[in-house]
């Protein structure tokens, strides 16, 4: 039986030859809310052809394209290719703003691989996650004017979720953008979270003073009464010890040093020091210069200022703006004399090769993306690093490591560097302690209301560190270093500095 329409006193006629008026058996009416389908013949066929009712729909229909519910195609059907911009306009959908990314946003079928890979997600049942926080609030956010949600706040920036991100879509590019216009244009600029962020977020000001009096400032910044004190005005936890300050800087050693040892214009590199191994662990940085030059590497280290990694975390976009300007004038400068850029800890690599193009249109910023590398991952793609470290003979006394991949270096390729590097070096027992995040994420787990969530993030990352052979950890990245130490008490190295040992640099 075929469908007939409405025959005028609300029943439906059993079909086409019937005439009884009886209603239809099983079919109910077309609700309010509905619309009757129509009927898109394919390209030759006719209405008769198929025995389509002239009066299932408007008489119209027949002349007119549509998709599913009768709601009229913009582009003529199915099969046509020609927009019609009266009806349909692709590019004014959602207005685009600063950095158009619905491109992106299209690209996110809902498969919540971004939520599932989330630490603060797994610990923080208030947060919504990265799906809701990038495509879904931007597309809110460029249709209706809506304010960016305030737990925006809570992603920590680890970037795990665009490495989970099966489609590409640019989740913490997302993040940042919502993150920056959200403390730009809703935070209150005198609130004590404001003023305690933008101190963690311009973690180079404080570090550049206090580097001034290191002994006396990393006594008081320890001193219990003054942690205490940090707690309460200012939301620092108190559990969190400050990391000492180096009696001399990497800038300073390397001045008195007399710069480079070694000069060769055919390889060159452009040391990227960041903070914290300037002002915190200068042997970082030594042991770099030391490594590069036993592989004959001429090291330039130019004028340089924080990467941004932390004001990205913390929503200071026109801070992180301001020194990634001097970051890529001296460092494309340095490009263009032949040197490639070298950064020591994961998350300056990844700030330069990725979030600076991805938030920033200064001019070389590709260039400076396209030339910098991570210090050991550079060493592996230019240098036979197997072979020298075989001939060296490896240590004479045996170590062993527990490793801990950063997320930022996850997000490069670069998880099993380390592993890969030393497994085969005698006296060297390397551990990888697994996949898990540490879950300090910069200034995240420095902040007193995030800091019980960090720890219960690394909890897997305690346990497994543990269990390990070793009693020393290992990792590339400097905030993951503290919390190593923090949640094992272990002593933690860097890469570098076991490639400084085994190569006798």
């Amino acid at each position: 039986m075929t469908r007939d329409t409405d025959d005028g006193d609300g029943g439906e006629s059993c079909g086409d030859n019937c005439g009884c008026g009886a209603p239809s058996p099983g079919v109910p009416e077309a609700g309010r809310d509905e619309q009757p389908s129509i009927f898109v013949p394919d390209e030759g066929e006719t209405d008769a052809g198929e025995g389509r009712r002239a009066g299932t729909a408007d008489d119209s229909a027949a002349d007119r394209a549509a998709t599913d519910g009768g709601v009229e195609s913009a582009t003529g059907g199915t099969d046509s290719t020609d927009l019609d911009p009266d009806a349909y306009d692709p590019v004014d959908v959602f207005p685009g703003g600063d950095l158009d990314l619905r491109e992106g946003a299209d690209s996110c079928y809902k498969c919540t691989s971004c939520d599932t890979s989330c630490p603060v997600a797994e610990v923080d049942d208030e947060f919504p996650g990265p799906k809701f926080q990038g495509p879904e609030q931007w597309r809110l956010k460029r249709k209706d004017d809506h304010d960016i949600d305030e737990s925006i706040t809570s992603c920590s920036n680890c970037m795990r979720c665009d490495d989970a991100c099966p489609s590409s879509v640019p989740l913490s590019q997302m993040h940042n953008e919502a993150r920056g216009q959200f403390v730009e244009r809703q935070m209150e600029k005198l609130s004590v979270e404001y003023v305690r962020n933008r101190i963690l977020a311009n973690y180079r000001t404080s570090a550049s003073l206090a580097s001034m009096f290191p002994r006396t400032a990393s006594f008081a910044m320890n001193f219990g009464p003054a942690r205490w004190a940090m707690e309460k005005v200012m939301g620092i936890p108190k559990e969190r010890d400050f990391p000492e300050f180096a009696t001399e800087t990497f800038r300073e050693w390397w001045k008195a040093r007399g710069g480079a040892q070694v000069e060769n214009p055919d390889k060159r590199v452009a040391y990227f020091h960041g903070c914290y191994s300037n002002y915190n662990t200068p042997e970082v940085g030594k042991a770099m210069v030391r490594v590069y030059e036993h592989f004959g590497y001429e090291v330039m280290v130019p004028p340089q200022k924080c990467s941004g990694t932390p004001m990205f975390a913390n929503g200071m976009l026109k801070d992180a703006r301001r020194h990634a300007e001097t970051n890529v004038e001296n460092l494309v400068e340095a490009i263009g004399e032949g040197a490639d850029v070298i950064a020591s800890c994961t998350s300056c690599s990844m700030s330069l090769r990725q979030e600076y193009p991805e938030l920033f249109d200064l001019h070389g910023i590709e260039d400076l993306a396209e030339h910098t590398f991570e210090a050991l991952e550079y060493l592996r793609i230019h240098e036979d690093l197997e072979g020298e470290l075989e001939a060296q003979g490896g240590l004479d006394d045996e170590r062993a490591f527990a490793y801990h991949a950063p997320c930022h270096a996850r997000n490069q390729g670069l998880s099993r560097q380390a592993v890969e590097t030393f497994r085969d070096v005698d006296g060297v027992r390397m551990e990888d302690v697994g996949d898990s995040c540490s879950g300090i994420s910069g200034t995240y787990g420095w902040k007193e209301e995030k800091y019980e969530k960090s720890m219960e993030i690394g909890e897997e990352m305690f346990e497994h560190m543990e269990d390990a052979e070793g009693e020393v950890g290992m990792t590339e990245c400097p905030t993951c270093a503290m919390q190593m130490e923090h949640g094992t008490g272990y002593e933690i190295e860097h890469p570098l500095q076991l490639l400084e040992d085994t190569l006798g640099a």
